[in-house]
């Protein structure tokens, strides 16, 4: 485009201005405001489709993210994968048996048990060949001359039992702790990847992301045939399990009562990722708290320590 100089305009012919009076600059500005607003509300018309759109497009959308050619079946069963190589893959399924020292509490109606209990922990697992079994023994003070601590309260869980082991001899453990064990346990996450995911007729869905304890986890939901069910939330970033949820049913008020379990603090034994702290709620209460000091992976346990009859002088500490 050619450029226009001054000396190409035609001349203009001379008129005489007149010096604006207050009067007219507040007409003129009042003219102006209004000729913007509207304009402004002109462009808003003409323009609020396209800014909802381009809103709506910006807000993330709230379903599950699954990769392209993937369903939300196949993500759930990838998940399981990526946590079960987390733990430590083959090596973590086939542990022989798992030995934990620490400290445990009680809490009632939220509140925590003063009493603060040493414990040493032993568990047999599938994998030895022989049936699963626990075996805890708690801790005391010898007494005030002798110093250290001395095991003198065995509990024993094994064929569907639990034995209490003291001086006096064994006793069978009350029934509700029994079926709390022992509901527990079919839904633990060694249960659910030796049983459960292998079953005829299970779903194992991805649920999509959510929060642990501000971290970002992703859920996934394991369906029995026999609609029993159970959720991990799993570190979105290390794929370690943070939590456990299942649900039963109370046979005395006929609604559903939940069991959560969450594991934090992870370290690594003998190349497997372990939760040193786990914590047990029940329908949103903290019910138990366990603090893990020492752990050991695949030492040989001789049966007889799973043995009910043995007495607890004869028990290791």
């Amino acid at each position: 485009m050619p450029q226009i100089v001054q000396s190409e305009l035609p001349a203009q012919p001379s008129v005489r201005r007149q010096r604006p009076t207050a009067s007219s600059l507040r007409a003129c500005e009042i003219k102006s405001r209004m000729k913007r607003l509207v304009l402004a509300a002109l462009a808003a018309i003409l323009f609020a489709p396209q800014l909802a759109r381009a809103q709506a497009a910006d807000i993330p959308s709230a379903a599950p993210p699954t990769p392209p050619g993937q369903t939300s079946e196949q993500r759930g069963r990838a998940l399981l994968d990526e946590m079960i190589a987390a733990l430590g893959g083959d090596a973590w399924l086939n542990r022989t048996t798992i030995q934990t020292e620490g400290r445990t509490s009680s809490f009632f109606h939220g509140e925590a048990n003063p009493y603060i209990t040493e414990f040493h922990d032993l568990v047999r697992l599938p994998a030895s060949g022989k049936p699963q079994a626990e075996r805890v023994g708690f801790l005391t003070d010898r007494s005030m001359i002798f110093p250290g601590k001395k095991i003198d309260v065995v509990q024993i869980w094994k064929d569907g039992h639990g034995y209490e082991i003291t001086y006096k001899g064994q006793t069978e453990l009350p029934k509700d702790q029994v079926d709390d064990y022992y509901r527990r346990l079919p839904h633990s996450i060694e249960e659910v990847v030796r049983n459960w995911i292998h079953a005829p007729g299970v779903m194992i869905v991805s649920e999509g992301t959510g929060m642990v304890e501000r971290r970002l986890v992703d859920k996934v939901t394991i369906l029995t045939a026999s609609n029993d069910a159970v959720t991990f939330e799993l570190d979105a970033a290390t794929h370690l399990p943070l939590r456990r949820t299942f649900q039963w049913r109370n046979p005395q008020f006929k609604d559903f009562d939940e069991e959560q379990e969450t594991y934090d603090d992870y370290h690594t034994f003998q190349g497997l990722p372990t939760p040193m702290t786990v914590t047990r709620y029940h329908n949103g209460d903290i019910t138990n708290q366990r603090y893990l000091t020492k752990v050991t992976y695949n030492l040989a346990a001789d049966p007889s320590l799973f043995d009910p009859a043995a007495a607890v002088p004869k028990l290791k500490k």
